[in-house]
């Protein structure tokens, strides 16, 4: 059914460019703690800030608020699904293969992707649902299903410096990811250092320090045009020598089909793994939601290249096409481990597959 589609509906690929970053014009000292999670340094280990999630009850309310917030901030895309619901199950009250082709042309225009809407239809057919009533509850929980098949890696930190290499194009927001990433690490009790490896594009060491002064984190940097790679490995030599928790690496990001900008985030971690064995820990890799399909090119591409050991999908409030965190976890071998939704340090969270689907229906 899909090719069905396909063949009628055939769309050039997006190639408009992600609009180029805005910093927020003012962020008090205060914003940088966690108001909802806090994520708590294990008397014996560092806190792994993605992965061992602690609520007091005392902070359930706040999760609450968060929760708000996400339902909120995805009010685009969930009211694309419910129009699109509402426009194949109305006058209907049995389910067939037109209901279900419909199903399938909505679940690939929300920037599911073709192979997870297939794989989607056939587990919702496999099911043997009758009652249309019934359906959309399977679909929340065949959808669940595919974004938890990527859990997190739930250990703390094996060694320190535990070293963060932060790739992705140009204007998806990575600037302020690695601020408010350092911010919550530092927030948690950890001590952190951000290194500015992108030294070609402009004003991006001068970004990176105002966050790095927000966050209370220490910055490495060299002039304009520099190495990268060199900026990294100073970088990382330094946090060994102060006893830093958490390493942060910018990298540069121009076009992602650019051979150039690979080879040149390899070095960066062969530099890095010569410097620390096992460095680094992690390839977060930061995608931009509002670029649908080309985000999931992207996260193929780089992965190929540097094996991705996570993603942060920005800019969620921006897209009425939510559904391209299903299709990224449902095509490739990588958790989705953070997700941004508005401008706020608050805003950057940990993902969670339950939020995620409660708020999207």
């Amino acid at each position: 059914m899909a090719f069905k589609w396909l063949k009628r509906n055939k769309r050039q690929p997006r190639s408009e460019p992600p609009g180029k970053q805005q910093l927020p014009e003012q962020i008090e000292r205060e914003q940088f703690q966690h108001p909802q999670n806090q994520y708590r340094r294990p008397p014996e280990s560092n806190a792994d800030l993605s992965h061992d999630l602690e609520i007091e009850p005392s902070e359930t309310r706040e999760r609450i608020g968060y929760f708000k917030r996400l339902k909120k901030r995805l009010s685009k895309t969930r009211k694309s699904f419910s129009d699109g619901f509402d426009k194949i199950f109305s006058g209907k009250n049995k389910i067939d293969d037109d209901v279900l082709e419909e199903l399938e042309e909505l679940l690939i225009t929300s920037d599911i992707g073709v192979q997870t809407t297939i794989d989607l239809i056939q587990r919702i057919s496999n099911a043997k649902i009758t009652d249309i009533a019934e359906l959309k509850t399977v679909l929340q929980r065949e959808i669940l299903s595919i974004l938890k098949s990527h859990p997190r890696a739930t250990a703390a930190f094996k060694s320190t410096p535990h070293v963060i290499m932060v790739v992705g194009v140009n204007g998806v927001g990575k600037t302020t990811t690695i601020g408010k990433i350092a911010a919550a690490y530092r927030a948690a009790g950890n001590s952190v250092l951000i290194a500015a490896a992108d030294t070609f594009r402009a004003a991006a060491i001068e970004q990176l320090m105002i966050w790095a002064e927000r966050a209370d984190a220490e910055f490495v940097k060299h002039k304009e045009n520099a190495d990268p790679a060199a900026v990294a490995f100073d970088a990382v030599a330094a946090a060994e020598a102060r006893g830093c928790d958490v390493v942060l690496i910018d990298t540069a990001g121009r076009l992602h089909t650019k051979v150039n900008l690979m080879e040149e985030l390899k070095k960066i971690k062969r530099t890095i793994a010569k410097q620390i064995a096992g460095a680094p820990q992690e390839i977060l890799l930061v995608l931009d939601a509002t670029t649908g399909q080309n985000a999931l090119s992207q996260a193929k591409l780089f992965n190929e290249a540097l094996n991705v050991t996570g993603l942060a999908l920005t800019k969620l409030d921006g897209t009425a096409k939510g559904g391209i965190v299903v299709g990224i976890c449902g095509a490739l071998n990588v958790p989705l481990q953070y997700i941004g939704i508005g401008e706020n340090i608050e805003d950057l969270r940990p993902f969670d597959p339950e939020q995620f689907v409660e708020a999207l229906f």
